[in-house]
């Protein structure tokens, strides 16, 4: 070792040696708790010995000199070399940096001293910090972290685009997990089985929900159904489980009744019988939710899945995927249910005349001749999932954390960009991420949309003929 420098706060350490080599180094502890130096980063190597080492008076950034005569610029955090430039032809003996780091100034051994002005803006951002794991300071392994501020002026920024990008993701997979069967669902009822009076009231009333602002939604999901899933999650689950079976069993005794009885309903009018039972069924799972607690939960499902290892926040991924799904279903339905509906009618016409049934017409011929059009919905419904700012930013806990647990909270790009841009100052590092950060919520719905046109178009060529 030739030379050794503490970064700014004094927790890691760079060490140059004889071969031009430049190591930083930290105290990491072990699964025992014990502190032990570990090696976190290489950088370039210099042509000759290190001489000295000058580290920055603001960021992670460090200035060498060696004695080949090369001084050179080096940043920690995105294991950067950004320069390494001959400037003497005899040994550095020192160097320095500004505090605003727009200048540098080196001596040699004879005594001269010179300077140089710098532009290094940025230095803490690149392709591999803001989509790799880093090795931050005070933390046991790389990871992938975002935290753009802190309260202490030696803090590390930590860029990392990975848990914005993942939590983007989670919040569209369950939204549309949970509006995707019940908007399609929907809307092949709606437009092939309802029957046209109820169709009148049914259509214009989902498509009035999308008018709703997603804040409200927002507020209401916050504020209202996250602590009421909290205090009533059996209730949740069973509804999950018992809604269906108690709907199959309302068929199968509906198909069983009398014909007398079955008469009296005109074709079409069915799905108003399920009303009460849905009501009923929904009402019975939270009244019986505390005793199930009690029962097999020892009164706290909560609880009980800290017991074995399940993190549970209030605000998740759960109530995120409920709130924002309900946004997302009316512009599924809206859109399936037309596509469905203007089949034309002499394809289910002849089906039906040719012997199939309704439903073998419905699966063979209308959903065939819909799927374009179906396909479309999915994917502007995703679309407008992935670009949802404040459902995402009243219902979650806004942490970035990088999981697909339901029973976490997550933050997404837009969320994000809402949260920090009034904060961040103009022309910084911070500032221009989160326009990077904008761009990548462009390019990924840019690029879904694109591969959903061409899915859509081969669809249509391909069921054309019916």
């Amino acid at each position: 070792m030739t030379a050794v420098s503490y970064l700014l706060g004094t927790v890691s350490v760079i060490v140059g040696r004889s071969d031009g080599s430049l190591s930083q180094y930290m105290l990491v502890r072990d699964e025992d708790n014990i502190g032990r130096i570990e090696r976190i980063r290489e950088f370039e190597s210099h042509p000759g010995a290190i001489t000295h080492i000058f580290p920055e008076f603001s960021r992670k950034g460090f200035k060498v000199g060696d004695a080949a005569g090369h001084v050179g610029l080096h940043f920690g955090t995105s294991t950067r070399t950004l320069l390494i430039e001959e400037v003497l032809d005899q040994a550095v003996e020192r160097v320095a940096i500004s505090p605003r780091n727009d200048g540098v100034l080196y001596a040699s051994r004879d005594g001269q001293t010179y300077y140089r002005s710098l532009w290094n803006e940025h230095p803490e951002s690149s392709i591999s910090s803001l989509w790799r794991k880093v090795w931050y300071e005070g933390r046991n392994g790389p990871d992938y972290v975002w935290q753009s501020s802190s309260a202490t002026d030696e803090f590390e920024p930590k860029f990392s685009l990975m848990p914005l990008t993942l939590g983007t993701l989670k919040a569209a997979f369950y939204a549309m997990l949970f509006a995707m069967p019940l908007a399609i669902c929907g809307a092949v009822y709606t437009a092939y089985f309802m029957h046209p009076t109820i169709r009148g009231w049914v259509k214009p009333t989902i498509e009035v929900m999308e008018a709703l602002p997603t804040v409200i939604l927002g507020f209401l999901a916050g504020l209202w159904f996250a602590p009421f899933v909290e205090n009533h999650l059996p209730a949740v689950f069973s509804v999950l489980v018992v809604l269906p079976v108690v709907m199959l069993a309302t068929a199968f005794a509906w198909r069983k009744a009398p014909a007398v009885i079955r008469h009296r309903i005109p074709e079409g009018w069915e799905s108003v019988i399920l009303i009460p039972v849905i009501i009923a069924s929904t009402w019975a799972c939270v009244a019986l939710s505390p005793g199930i607690e009690v029962a097999f939960f020892d009164g706290s499902m909560r609880q009980w899945f800290t017991d074995i290892g399940v993190t549970y926040d209030q605000r998740n991924a759960l109530v995120v995927g409920i709130a924002m799904g309900f946004a997302v279903i009316p512009t599924i339905f809206s859109i399936a249910e037309d596509a469905v509906f203007n089949v034309p009618k002499h394809l289910t016409q002849g089906s039906l005349a040719l012997g199939a049934t309704p439903w073998q017409t419905m699966l063979g011929v209308v959903l065939l001749t819909a799927s374009p059009g179906i396909f479309s919905a999915l994917m502007i419904g995703f679309g407008r999932a992935v670009g949802e700012t404040m459902i995402v930013l009243m219902a979650t806990g806004n942490s970035p954390v990088m999981n697909f647990n339901i029973f976490e909270g997550m933050r997404t790009l837009s969320a994000n960009i809402a949260v920090e841009m009034p904060e961040a100052a103009v022309g910084g590092t911070h500032y221009r991420l989160l326009f990077l950060a904008a761009l990548v919520l462009f390019g990924f719905t840019f690029v879904l949309n694109t591969i959903a046109e061409i899915v859509r178009q081969r669809l249509r060529t391909r069921y054309s003929s019916l």
